[in-house]
């Protein structure tokens, strides 16, 4: 075969395999994006505050 007709095979295949998909609804998303959100700040502040406090210990500790 030949590179043209295989790219086209690929194509069909993943349009496909896209129309199987079940895909969230528009309110499910949301719901899940504003969880990895609320997620990432919380994280992200938490770590900030290991750091900040580790900083402190550790120039405690080597008296900086």
């Amino acid at each position: 075969m030949n590179p043209l007709a295989i790219t086209g095979q690929f194509f069909k295949e993943v349009v496909s395999e896209l129309r199987k998909v079940t895909w969230l609804s528009r309110q499910q998303m949301l719901g899940s994006t504003t969880v990895v959100i609320v997620l990432v700040v919380v994280l992200s502040l938490f770590v900030g505050a290991v750091d900040f406090l580790l900083s402190i210990f550790m120039g405690s500790l080597l008296g900086k």
